[in-house]
């Protein structure tokens, strides 16, 4: 097979891509006589096992939300294998913002040729039906958790907001057709994003939150939507500028820290306002730290990168 340059962990370039225009929440196609979303195994949700017969149905998927293609040969590199099972759990934590394929290179060598997989272990990502190289090495899942929460915060960045449907489980069916039905409380902040309509993403997610303040979903959803209208046509580079020039200005500084988060530096922003913090005092400091939740919440309050932000805050703050 041609040999190909890849990329290491976290490094994909994520500039190209454009918002989907895929109806939310499309679930790729299974094989010939299986149900669709037939799971790979060990009843895994967001996880299937590609074969010749689903693998275009599964690529297609990508349009909606990003896929991550799992290359293994549990014969000859239970690496590969160890690394498919890590990315299987990681899949699963995220319920629905990556559906894993799983391909046996002995099994479906076809695929793995039209791929051009030089070697496994290795994980593919593909975002609009583009594949970008993301893991090589069986590294530790904590790694690869965050190396994967990285890529997703850019690919939101970048207006891709889409869910994958369950394959097993949980998920209503239409009784007339057997196919599942798409959660449509979401769907009308994921259009209004999908088209460009920041303001309309937020005042929809503002009303799920209002009607349900329980529903962590919505609000993580409206956490990034609001950094996305803050960040909505500020020039990075004067925008830094500004930061540098006045660091304790909390405009500037949370500005920049939304940036950041966008830009896929999430450590570096959560250590902007924690030091923000520790400098400040009375209603700066209240800002400072009220905007750093928020950012945590459009990050997700499971991420080790929260959780050791929020440590770092309790110290700046006592």
């Amino acid at each position: 097979m041609t040999q190909q340059p890849f990329s290491r962990p976290g490094a994909v370039d994520l500039s190209g891509l454009q918002p989907s225009t895929a109806p939310a929440g499309t679930p790729a196609g299974a094989p010939a006589g299986t149900p669709a979303g037939a799971p790979a195994g060990g009843g895994a949700a967001y996880a299937l096992q590609v074969t010749e017969q689903n693998f275009q149905d599964v690529l297609e998927a990508s349009r909606n939300a990003p896929v991550l293609l799992a290359f293994e040969s549990p014969q000859r590199s239970p690496e590969s294998t160890r690394l498919a099972d890590d990315v299987q759990t990681l899949s699963s934590e995220l319920e629905g913002r990556v559906l894993l394929g799983r391909v046996d290179i002995d099994q479906v060598p076809q695929i793995a040729q039209a791929m051009q997989i030089p070697s496994v272990p290795l994980v593919v990502l593909v975002a609009q039906g583009r594949p970008m190289p993301l893991f090589q090495d069986a590294a530790p899942i904590e790694d690869l958790r965050a190396a994967l929460t990285q890529v997703l915060q850019q690919l939101t960045a970048s207006g891709v907001t889409g869910r994958h449907q369950p394959r097993t489980g949980g998920a209503e069916v239409d009784e007339e057709t057997g196919e599942e039905l798409v959660d449509p409380r979401y769907a009308p902040a994921q259009d209004a994003l999908e088209r460009g309509d920041i303001d309309a993403a937020v005042a929809e997610y503002q009303k799920l939150v209002a009607a349900n303040p329980a529903d962590t979903e919505a609000a993580a959803g409206l956490a990034m939507a609001q950094v996305l209208q803050r960040t909505d046509g500020v020039d990075l580079q004067q925008a830094r500028s500004a930061a540098a020039a006045a660091p304790d200005d909390v405009e500037a500084q949370t500005l920049v820290a939304d940036l950041d988060l966008l830009g896929g530096h999430v450590d570096d922003a959560f250590r902007r306002l924690v030091e923000l913090v520790r400098r400040t005092s009375d209603a700066d400091r209240d800002r400072a730290r009220t905007h750093l939740i928020g950012l945590f919440g459009a990050v997700g309050n499971d991420d080790p990168r929260v959780q050791r932000a929020r440590r770092d805050l309790a110290s700046a703050l006592f």
